[in-house]
């Protein structure tokens, strides 16, 4: 094998694995078209090689809107969906694989939390979808509402109401059910990332919990489920992970969480005002030796350790360059 110039400087051999030069010279240097990888001969034997890619691996955690709080002793919404490459994804899923990122623009979506009913024939609105890349998580469902038939699934799913009192289902990977009513306490929770809703009983459900993860550099626990809300008892707790509290008008969602609303108490429904979900988060992890010779922008930039982070609280890109 020969090594030829151009005007752009030399170029090494370039050959299969299976075919490297026979009479090798000490420093000669080859590249393997079937390994990816970049070879010197040190006299004796070829070097192991550097492996020469296009793309890093990016790690990720997509936690979409929590669902908004459900009216006149309502479930409390479900939590965004959580997946992630860090943490085992929310309802019992498996952890994810990383993504295998190039040069390239990749959209980020952070979902919104849903808006609480203000009527006792509808649920609370379920969260919106938080994406990033080809990750989708599930905007959390909201509360369950006294008159209305249906169930809100999502992410996790929403609490039932006092008298409708079944609860939404959540999704695979991502979310919990919520819990169920009381015909004589309250409403069921929204399930969250890490556990079911609770049911009803005296006192309205407490939120399901969310899930930890240290993606960021801290421990820090997103998407619990909204407590419900109460009748002859007290309402319920959010669960750990922003879900807000059951309560007279309902209680929001802590932003940027994916936590679900509040359920509303026995009250007139058209006060249930505050019981709107959290806002998701979309956190993106990679080695900072990883993106040497690259430009990388977009969200809010830290490190931790080997890693550099960037976490967006609103929707905009991901830029490799």
């Amino acid at each position: 094998m020969t090594i030829s110039t151009t005007t752009q400087g030399i170029m090494p051999g370039v050959c299969l694995s299976t075919a490297r030069p026979t009479n090798p010279y000490l420093g000669q240097i080859i590249f393997e078209t079937d390994t990816s990888r970049m070879k010197v001969w040190l006299g004796s034997a070829w070097s192991n090689g550097f492996t020469h890619v296009s793309t890093i691996p990016v790690d990720y955690l997509v936690v979409a809107g929590g669902g908004g709080g459900g009216a006149d002793i309502g479930g409390g919404g479900g939590a965004g969906g959580f997946r992630s490459t860090v943490t085992a994804t929310g309802g019992g899923g498996s952890l994810e694989s990383p993504l295998a990122l190039g040069r390239a623009t990749y959209t980020v979506t952070v979902g919104g939390g849903g808006a609480p009913t203000t009527t006792t024939a509808a649920n609370g609105s379920n969260g919106s979808d938080s994406v990033f890349h080809t990750v989708t998580s599930l905007g959390g469902g909201g509360g369950g509402s006294r008159s209305a038939p249906a169930r809100s699934t999502g992410g996790s799913g929403g609490g039932g109401a006092w008298s409708s009192n079944s609860p939404g289902s959540g999704t695979s990977g991502q979310g919990y059910a919520g819990g169920a009513g009381n015909n004589t306490g309250g409403a069921g929770a929204g399930g969250g990332a890490g556990a079911v809703g609770g049911t009803a009983g005296a006192n309205g459900g407490n939120g399901g919990v969310g899930t930890v993860t240290a993606i960021s550099g801290s421990s820090l626990t997103y998407a619990g489920g909204g407590g419900g809300g109460g009748y002859g008892g007290s309402p319920g707790t959010g669960g750990v992970g922003g879900g807000g509290n059951g309560g007279p008008n309902g209680n929001p969602g802590v932003a940027n969480t994916g936590g679900g609303a509040g359920g509303q108490n026995a009250v007139a429904a058209s006060s249930n005002t505050n019981g709107t979900g959290g806002s998701g988060i979309v956190i993106i992890r990679y080695l900072t030796s990883d993106a040497s010779g690259l430009t990388i922008t977009g969200g809010t930039v830290t490190t931790s350790g080997l890693y550099t982070i960037r976490t967006f609280t609103s929707s905009g890109s991901l830029v490799i360059a």
